[in-house]
């Protein structure tokens, strides 16, 4: 009888720690994979210089999951100021979020390899399991030293000193992409800025063609500087997506509403202008084209539909009118009509879905009447 409960009783210890060396394993499997996961994301946002087509990514679903509740709550608040203050907040806030959810992840990750390998440590009393673990990860993680809780297997201070040095190298990446961010945001608004005295606020194709109608050479140059300001949104937006959610200085203005207000001009040059600004209207056409689609795919893959024409006939009059008072000769035919829609058509459909993606809205394409001066002119 004793014989058989000291049986039953070994037979029990063994499959407890049976039972424990498999969830061990799952632990140190889960720990290594977790620690790939985040660190290759992190390469992926921070380091790799090209858009990644592959859905299934960390900071991907973090953005889906934060933004479409952030979004949707905007949609319920009026067109404005507050609406636009409270939108300016996601970009830094979920920029933030997503360091420290890497840093969590890591910490985790860590933990969970030393608690998976069994690796013995030295803790004051009554911290025992995997809060000790993570606790000691904790601090390994951020270098903090103090202590308190400390490996004494060999493979324990192996995986202490791993870690000590991801999270330095961690911290140094994220000293080093902080101030990138910031110049690249600093060059795109410069000439959104810039936009402003030279095709109102909000900017408009109409507007623009109009106070450079005594200067083509200007336009032309203008022109040019947007071609490059486009080949550096897509460079900049495509390793730094989240870009693209950093908000302007006014409502009025957004990186969305400058490159479809350009894209537009140079639909007009092309189709209804002659001389040499038309060349410079190609070439800022076709990179700003490239901009826009590129940057479409990341945040909304399909293009949208135009639920209204931005240039209805209406809208197109008034559209001749403002350029023909102006001084500015419209070529006038059926040809130069079908190829206006066609340049639109190439655009049109992916600047709505930035648009309606963002909650930036598009501009038009003559100033609505009535319209109001100038930010420059307003500010006090």
């Amino acid at each position: 009888m004793v014989t058989t409960l000291r049986l039953r009783m070994t037979e029990s210890a063994l499959n407890s720690v049976i039972q424990l060396r498999a969830v061990g394993t799952w632990a140190v499997v889960g720990g290594i994979l977790l620690i790939a996961v985040t660190l290759w994301d992190a390469f992926e946002t921070i380091i790799l210089s090209r858009r990644v087509s592959r859905k299934l990514r960390l900071s991907r679903l973090f953005y889906w999951l934060t933004w479409s509740p952030w979004r949707a709550l905007a949609l319920r608040m009026r067109p404005g100021n507050p609406r636009e203050n409270y939108l300016s907040v996601y970009g830094p806030l979920s920029l933030i979020l997503l360091l420290v959810l890497w840093a969590v992840g890591l910490i985790f990750a860590f933990a969970l390899l030393d608690w998976g390998l069994g690796a013995r440590l030295s803790a004051p009393q009554g911290t025992t399991g995997f809060s000790a673990d993570l606790y000691m990860s904790g601090t390994t993680f951020f270098t903090l030293g103090y202590g308190d809780v400390t490996p004494l297997s060999a493979l324990g201070r192996v995986l202490a000193i791993v870690e000590s040095g991801t999270g330095f190298g961690f911290l140094a990446l994220v000293i080093g992409y902080l101030p990138t961010l910031s110049q690249a945001f600093s060059r795109r608004e410069a000439n959104i800025a810039l936009l402003d005295a030279r095709a109102g606020s909000p900017p408009t194709a109409a507007e623009l063609l109009r106070r450079h109608a005594e200067d083509p050479a200007a336009l032309g140059q203008l022109l040019a500087e947007w071609e490059r300001w486009s080949a550096e949104l897509l460079e900049s937006h495509v390793s730094f997506p989240v870009l693209a959610y950093y908000r302007s200085q006014h409502d009025n203005q957004s990186w969305v509403a400058g490159l479809t207000t350009i894209l537009d001009t140079c639909s007009l040059v092309i189709t209804a202008m002659h001389g040499p600004v038309v060349g410079s209207a190609r070439l800022t056409f076709a990179m700003a084209r490239h901009a826009i689609v590129d940057l479409a795919r990341i945040f909304s893959p399909r293009p949208r539909p135009l639920e209204t024409d931005r240039l209805a006939p209406p809208e197109l009059a008034r559209l001749c009118e403002t350029l023909t008072s102006a001084g500015i000769p419209m070529r006038k035919s059926e040809e130069t009509d079908r190829r206006l829609v066609e340049l639109r058509a190439m655009y049109e459909p992916y600047a709505t879905g930035l648009s309606r993606y963002l909650i930036m809205p598009l501009p038009g394409w003559v100033p609505p009447a009535g319209a109001p001066a100038d930010n420059w002119q307003r500010t006090a």
